[in-house]
């Protein structure tokens, strides 16, 4: 493989078992990482790991809950003693729900906060310390669009709200021990996350998003490794948004697609 953009540097990334963070993991292994997939679907990972290999990549899979506190500090230990360093986190693992607040007990909600929020917090405080005795590092957070808007699903969009604003604080935190730190917020991606969306609905993200279509997770994965290469050395505690154009326009788009509908009807 080419030195690539990441070259010698240590990447751990969660979810990666498949979809957007497979993605991930499959470019920073091109792009010349050592790429560590974390995830709790473990026939997947090892698959993804052995095909990164397979292609001369360096990636290795380990299971890891993100709820779990000490698994996170295992894993980290592991990795920093091992492979000497650790570059990269790339907060990827999460869990979508779409009830609103009504229909949704506190259960429910702690499950969507627990993945995505609490998780991607122990994260970046068991990886700040290793980036800090090394040349420092870089870490996303992967939000959402909702992260930046209001949305139909109350704990999802609550907990990339939270995530957004924990990254901005970590930003400032991590800022003197070189480590950056930054959210992307994908719109609409075809990954398994969304196989229980209905077919409907996400048509109609796609018609909202000016773009008119959908994002592959690939063109996730390349937001991503650019906020973790050096060419975005001088960028942290911001936002980097992959969305076809949905949040800057997605409402006025919808409202024009509305009002041509109705004058349809009118002139019928």
């Amino acid at each position: 493989m080419n030195a690539g953009r990441v070259a010698g540097k240590v990447a751990l990334i969660t979810g990666a078992a498949r979809g957007q963070g497979a993605a991930e993991a499959r470019l920073f292994a091109a792009e010349g990482a050592v790429v560590v997939l974390a995830d709790v679907l473990d026939d997947d990972g090892e698959t993804t790991a052995a095909q990164i290999r397979a292609s001369g990549g360096r990636a290795e899979y380990h299971h890891l809950d993100v709820t779990d506190e000490s698994a996170w500090s295992a894993l980290v230990a592991d990795v920093g003693e091992r492979l000497g360093r650790l570059d990269m986190l790339v907060n990827n693992a999460g869990v979508g729900d779409r009830r609103g607040i009504i229909d949704m007990g506190l259960r429910g909600w702690d499950r969507v906060l627990d993945i995505n929020v609490w998780g991607p917090l122990v994260g970046m405080r068991e990886v700040a310390p290793v980036m800090a005795r090394g040349d420092g590092g870089a870490i996303v957070n992967i939000s959402s669009v909702a992260g930046l808007t209001g949305y139909d699903a109350a704990a999802y969009t609550s907990s990339k709200w939270a995530l957004r604003g924990i990254t901005k604080t970590a930003a400032l935190e991590f800022a003197n021990d070189g480590i950056r730190v930054n959210s992307v917020h994908p719109g609409t991606i075809i990954t398994p996350m969304i196989s229980d969306v209905p077919d409907e609905l996400v048509r109609s993200y796609v018609r909202v998003t000016p773009q008119r279509r959908a994002a592959e997770p690939e063109e996730i994965a390349t937001a991503v490794l650019y906020l973790c290469s050096d060419e975005a050395s001088f960028i942290t505690g911001t936002e980097l948004v992959v969305d076809g154009g949905f949040v800057a326009g997605g409402a006025n788009l919808s409202l024009d697609l509305r009002l041509r509908e109705i004058k349809e009807v009118s002139n019928a």
